[in-house]
């Protein structure tokens, strides 16, 4: 069972990422027309080693280290259902401004409806969430903890390298400065 298990969700995690892949260029494609620019492209490398060997350490440990899923893995698999819930609600909001890259349309504001009403960056909370809930579903914790770790040092280069970008598209880069002798 677990094998089984385990094979349906890794063709459901490449599926997904290869659809992300697609969807990504096409946006990118459809924007590019239209003025927009990649931002922060440097960094990115670090989120294709991560993706990549995500799958490779979620398969060692099962296969080397006999991970089995734990009692609570209904639990988990109900996390990584909400993690794919906020993705959906992520792209959906963005339309043909989502990217897995910093694409920015020159004076544009940032996204502020849908769930970035609530949320400032659900996609990156999903993908959070899904490196804790897929592995811990098959009792992989050392594979959640790399990954997570991981992830956390990507994301504290890359949000703020987003923000950044979105603000500069936004005309935002230069706060208003008061004009002398102004209250």
């Amino acid at each position: 069972m677990p094998t089984f298990a385990l094979a349906v969700y890794l063709a459901a995690l490449l599926i997904e990422r290869l659809a992300e892949m697609w969807l990504s260029r096409r946006n990118l494609s459809r924007l590019a027309v239209r003025g927009a620019v990649e931002r922060g492209a440097g960094h990115f490398w670090m989120f294709v080693a991560l993706h990549v060997l995500y799958p490779v350490l979620l398969v060692s440990e099962i296969v080397r280290d006999g991970a089995r899923p734990p009692a609570a893995w209904p639990l988990w698999l109900a996390l990584w259902l909400v993690a794919q819930a906020l993705r959906v609600a992520a792209v959906r909001t963005l339309g043909e401004r989502w990217n897995v890259r910093i694409v920015v349309l020159p004076g544009q504001p940032p996204v502020s409806s849908g769930i970035y009403r609530w949320l400032p960056h659900p996609n990156y909370l999903a993908v959070a969430l899904e490196f804790v809930a897929a592995p811990l579903m098959f009792g992989a914790w050392r594979t959640a903890v790399i990954c997570t770790l991981l992830n956390a040092l990507a994301m504290a280069v890359r949000i703020p390298a987003e923000v950044r970008a979105l603000r500069e598209a936004a005309g935002e880069a230069h706060p208003p400065t008061k004009r002398p002798g102004a209250e």
